[in-house]
């Protein structure tokens, strides 16, 4: 059922570019700041990446949960995984380092790749286990590490696989299936024992996402929903509320548009 509900939210909550007078939806905060990124886990807690490298946590009602200050350790954060609160993934692509931190930004575990000759990867995400997938641009493999740094599984070699070898940015973990995102040559959806279940030329999308197993992102000023199987890809116009916006992020109550120096937060009535 949550599922369902979110894909409804969804699908209202890009309806408004219809009306601007939908009254559905309403700004209900604005946190301003040095915003670089952000993302939201499923209980609606807030993660800022300020530009000092500052990580902060924030309620959903804007109260302060946590703050995660290692900032000359690893250089940068590059990556942010949060679809488990307990267990929240950081990445340092520079130093191929993970660290994570639980639901008080409190160190739990370093994995650093350098340890299992994975020096270059982009794409990291939370496995389904709560191991962690990598993608190994060098060897052009997904492979799911664990906690103490060892290689619990790998896919064949990529390069085996396909003509062009993706190049992807994300990687989701989502009912049964690892996703990884290229935008330049799309989805491909594997199930959890490496095989190639699908693949799907969605190029130039921006925030890609999967709820359930529809895929949603951006391209321009467009809202985009496809759903594996389907023949046909959903497609409404940017709500004018959401232009100029450097990321949006979707969630079952409320959608979060990311602009300059603040980060603007619409809540559903």
């Amino acid at each position: 059922m949550r599922f369902i509900f979110i894909i409804s939210f969804f699908l209202l909550s890009i309806s408004m570019a219809k009306a601007q007078s939908d009254t559905s939806f309403y700004l209900s905060k604005t946190i301003d700041g040095d915003i670089n990124d952000f993302t939201v886990d499923n209980t609606g807690n807030i993660y800022l990446l300020i530009k000092n490298n500052q990580l902060k946590k924030l309620s959903s009602n804007g109260d302060s949960i946590g703050v995660y200050n290692a900032v000359s350790t690893y250089g940068d954060i590059y990556y942010m995984d949060v679809s488990n609160p307990l267990k929240v993934l950081l990445y340092y692509k520079d130093f191929a380092t993970i660290v994570e931190v639980d639901r008080l930004l409190n160190t739990l575990n370093i994995v650093d790749l350098r340890k299992l000759n994975i020096l270059q990867a982009k794409a990291v995400g939370l496995a389904y286990d709560n191991n962690i997938w990598v993608y190994d641009e060098l060897d052009a493999k997904l492979k799911r590490i664990g906690d103490d740094g060892t290689l619990i599984d790998q896919t064949t070699d990529f390069r085996q696989l396909f003509d062009s070898v993706p190049d992807p940015s994300v990687i989701i973990d989502q009912s049964g299936f690892v996703y990884l995102y290229d935008s330049t040559k799309g989805v491909y959806a594997f199930d959890h024992y490496g095989s190639l279940k699908s693949k799907v030329s969605l190029l130039g999308w921006r925030d890609f996402n999967v709820i359930d197993k529809s895929l949603i992102g951006r391209k321009d000023d467009v809202f985009y929903k496809y759903q594996l199987g389907k023949l046909d890809i959903q497609q409404q116009p940017l709500p004018p509320e959401y232009l100029n916006a450097t990321k949006i992020i979707i969630t079952p109550i409320a959608v979060y548009v990311l602009k300059k120096n603040k980060l603007q937060v619409y809540s559903h009535r």
